[in-house]
């Protein structure tokens, strides 16, 4: 519900600020007075683009704000999607700046012109006679029916399987695609594969060849030199085994005359363990060293191998090669596993499918079931808007496809004249016409679902005074449950408003400048009158406007 709403420097309009209550709204003014700029104003915060050229002052930003109550309308999901906070009494701003950009806030927090309408959309239905071409919409029919019908929830179930139904086709077609192109690949991975497994991919391998192969290729220069290390260990005139073992009989001696030789002692004893066990290291390698021709040769042949992998696939390391090893085996797996895959997506899809026509065949009975209750509601209430031989064919056909809205094909077709072709409404419905049928379908729908604000701009046009009366009685009638806005210029229809506000336009140094007011009792009587006759206000125009009233 619209509660406040505040336009600065906009148009005509220097500074707004009015407040709404729940119930029947008319708003009324002279031709030009500025109706159509309110619209223009409020449209702005519903998400509409702006125009630089709608500042009255070009040199000042124009503000365009409205409070909303949305408690009732269910709209916590919206605001959690788009990372909003959620408030009761909800705010939403929409400024243009002179330099031509504007700037959109949801209860302060900035938003894009996308998510302001989709609010927008849920907050307000503004219903001109431009908008009656959504009569003619398919959806727009179905959701009627639906309403009647009560097919909320069982279209709610029906949509999410639909949506499970698509992404597991998709799943199928890329199953299938993979299969397609894989297949050509298939024996090539293969090999690839093959190649991989059958090297000795580990981390470190490389290295630990390389180094065994340097040994086993300088055998004989390692031997030579292990040979001429033990000889200056262990050779008995000039070893250092045996010379270090001279000097350590010299320490011995002297450990006994003070701490400083005792240290030296340990020091040169430390030294001559380590010599010793480094000549033992070297017995043993020299004893472990072996030429093997046929080790080297295998090794050589296992380091190639490793090097033409690493340059065949463009990498510097092993783990790389390891790598490509395991995404090329994934490839090969899922290859041969394909079939099965598609299989198994196949038979979800079958099943999926079945699901589907059973809900979709319940849609479309209980559709069927409230079509003839559809009909005769919107029959019955024409004939009081003056449409007495209108009539409606309105028929439900299976479709060949799954749709959002099910899997039927709607015939929604219209007759104003007894004895006329059925036909579509916008083909063979006047303006006038469409206007009519649209407020009746807004009426029936009232009664069945939680509607937004809905705000009529003239949607009385060109309809008799009589027939107004009537219109504004359907209008009176939805405002029990919703908020009902009229822009109107029939005495009739402004007569049945709760509340009465009046456009207008004053005259002032600054220019010209339009405002609006609510109505006291006796000015609804002064401006019923000058709606029945005009400026001068005749006894009986008042009276008139009195009759209406009452």
């Amino acid at each position: 519900m619209l509660t406040n709403l505040s336009i600065k420097n906009y148009a005509l309009i220097d500074h707004l600020n009015v407040k709404f209550t729940n119930g029947f709204t008319v708003i009324t003014g002279e031709t030009g007075a500025g109706k159509s700029i309110l619209l223009g104003g409020l449209s702005l915060v519903l998400g509409k683009r702006a125009d630089l050229s709608s500042l009255r002052e070009k040199e000042d930003k124009c503000i365009v704000e409205a409070e909303f109550e949305i408690s009732k309308y269910g709209l916590e999901s919206f605001f959690g999607e788009n990372d909003l906070d959620y408030e009761a009494k909800t705010i939403i701003r929409r400024e243009i700046l002179p330099s031509g950009k504007s700037r959109a806030f949801i209860n302060d927090s900035p938003v894009t012109l996308d998510i302001l309408s989709q609010l927008g959309d849920q907050l307000i239905d503004v219903h001109s006679q431009h908008q009656t071409l959504r009569l003619a919409d398919n959806d727009f029919q179905l959701k009627v029916i639906d309403a009647l019908a009560d097919n909320g929830p069982v279209l709610t179930a029906y949509s999410s399987k639909l949506l499970l139904y698509q992404s597991t086709q998709k799943e199928l077609q890329k199953l299938v695609d993979f299969q397609n192109s894989a297949t050509k690949e298939h024996e090539y991975n293969s090999f690839l594969l093959q190649e991989l497994l059958s090297a000795p991919l580990k981390e470190g391998i490389l290295e630990e060849l390389e180094e065994q192969y340097e040994q086993l290729n300088n055998v004989e220069i390692i031997l030579e030199q292990l040979s001429h290390g033990q000889q200056l260990l262990n050779d008995e005139q000039i070893g250092l085994v045996n010379l270090l073992t001279e000097l350590k009989q010299v320490s011995n001696k002297l450990a006994s005359f003070g701490h400083h030789y005792s240290d030296i002692n340990e020091r040169i004893k430390s030294v001559f363990i380590e010599l010793d066990d480094i000549s033992n290291e070297l017995n043993i390698l020299n004893d472990k060293v072996d030429a093997d021709p046929q080790l080297l040769e295998q090794v050589n042949a296992k380091l190639q191998l490793l090097y033409d992998l690493l340059k065949k696939h463009k990498v510097q390391t092993i783990p790389e090669l390891v790598e490509i090893r395991n995404a090329l085996d994934e490839k090969v797996s899922a290859t041969e596993n394909v079939v099965a895959d598609i299989d198994r997506k196949k038979k979800e899809l079958h099943q999926l499918e079945t699901a589907l026509n059973t809900e979709a065949s319940n849609i479309s009975k209980r559709r069927k079931l409230v079509i003839p209750k559809l009909k005769q509601q919107l029959e019955e209430t024409l004939i009081d808007l003056g449409m007495a031989s209108a009539t409606f064919k309105i028929e439900i056909s299976p479709s060949k496809e799954f749709k959002l809205t099910g899997k039927d094909d709607l015939s929604f077709l219209f007759s104003a004249n007894k004895g006329s072709a059925y036909g579509d409404l916008k083909k063979v419905a006047s303006g006038g016409e469409l206007s009519r049928i649209m407020l009746t379908i807004k009426a029936i729908l009232a009664r069945y679902e939680q509607l937004p604000t809905m705000m009529f701009d003239e949607i009385d046009t060109g309809v008799s005074g009589e027939i107004s009366n009537k219109m504004g009685d359907i209008m009176k009638g939805m405002s029990n449950t919703m908020q009902i806005f009229s822009i109107t210029h029939l005495p009739q229809v402004a007569a049945k408003g709760v509340h009465h506000f009046k456009v207008y336009k004053e005259e002032e140094l600054m220019g010209t400048n339009t405002k609006m007011k609510r109505l006291s009792s006796e000015e609804r009587v002064v401006e019923l009158a000058e709606m029945l006759g005009g400026k001068t206000l005749s006894d009986s125009a008042l009276a008139h406007a009195r009759q209406l009233l009452d």
